[in-house]
């Protein structure tokens, strides 16, 4: 199974997302929206039609993959199975996206930045400052190493001994999106969305630390501040409302000798949120190709750790 997980990657690092392809999360985007328009209409009780909302999101395409196993020829399942890993991780597409903002601030353009930033994370874009925005994008490429790559990997390698690896990914592809869909302490999916936001935490709580881990260690081999990430790690990982991102933001923050975190607006509604980090220095655009490169390598080191574990 290590191999198809490899050649998963391989594929991730390659191709990424083809917006003319089919995308299981855009599917399972779909989904989510209509049943939540369903669940607003027959549920008084958004908490229990919230909760209901989280099986059928993801009891339904467990069903379908399950389908497709058991009628598919097996060279086809195991195509669909590597597609849907692949898709599982977003590698490649995280960094097209990060440097599209990137490309924008060495040009100035700071409306359109704010634009596509805005395509990327929850909180409102339009009156962001140039070091917003990079704070944004950094925040949002240091979230997303563990959510959109080293957590669907963690879950693949969970699944491999079983031969549940797309299982495994297709599943925390869906939980994840649950989240990001209505996954908001504000209105109006406070309600709606709390089941799918603490699965979600559930979900992250070992991948994020252990992800953390493995980007702290990928840092220090691309040169950059070892001993200060894991000062900032010990210090800052719960300076976060979430449970889980304030780790791969605080080994990030530590490591680029940056601070993150802070207050944003959500929806109209400002949240305030303590800081991460020490500003030992502004941040910069070659932030953001640091970022990248730490994405990376701990990617390729979490692989390298399960290859050698399965060999011992």
């Amino acid at each position: 199974m290590l191999k198809w997980i490899l050649l998963a990657i391989l594929l991730d690092w390659l191709i990424g997302d083809p917006p003319t392809w089919p995308h299981p999360v855009r599917a399972f985007g779909w989904w989510i929206r209509t049943l939540e328009k369903h669940v607003r209409k027959r549920f008084k009780n958004l908490y229990i039609g919230g909760g209901v909302l989280w099986f059928m999101a993801v009891a339904v395409p467990m069903v379908i993959l399950y389908g497709l196993s058991i009628s598919l020829p097996p060279l086809l399942w195991t195509i669909v199975s590597v597609y849907l890993m692949f898709a599982s991780l977003a590698a490649k597409c995280l960094k097209d996206e990060a440097y599209k903002v990137k490309k924008l601030l060495d040009h100035n353009a700071l409306d359109q930045s704010q634009k596509e930033l805005g395509y990327l994370v929850g909180r409102d874009t339009a009156n962001l400052t140039k070091p917003q925005v990079l704070r944004g994008i950094i925040e949002t490429v240091s979230e997303n190493t563990v959510d959109g790559i080293l957590a669907p990997l963690f879950y693949m390698l969970i699944g491999a001994p079983l031969g549940l690896s797309v299982y495994f990914a297709v599943a925390y592809k869906v939980i994840n999106t649950l989240d990001s869909t209505i996954g908001y302490m504000q209105k109006p999916y406070k309600e709606i969305g709390y089941v799918s936001a603490k699965i979600d935490d559930l979900a992250n709580y070992i991948p994020a630390r252990l992800g953390a881990l493995f980007m702290l260690i990928a840092g220090g081999l691309m040169g950059q501040n070892f001993h200060n990430g894991w000062h900032i790690l010990k210090r800052d990982c719960r300076n976060h409302k979430s449970p889980n991102c304030g780790f791969p933001e605080a080994v990030t923050a530590g490591l680029l000798t940056v601070q993150l975190g802070g207050t944003n607006t959500y929806f109209g509604e400002v949240v305030v949120k303590p800081t991460i980090g020490d500003s030992l220095k502004e941040l910069e655009t070659v932030d953001i190709d640091k970022c990248i490169h730490v994405m990376y390598v701990a990617e390729g080191l979490l692989m390298l750790f399960a290859i050698m574990v399965n060999l011992l």
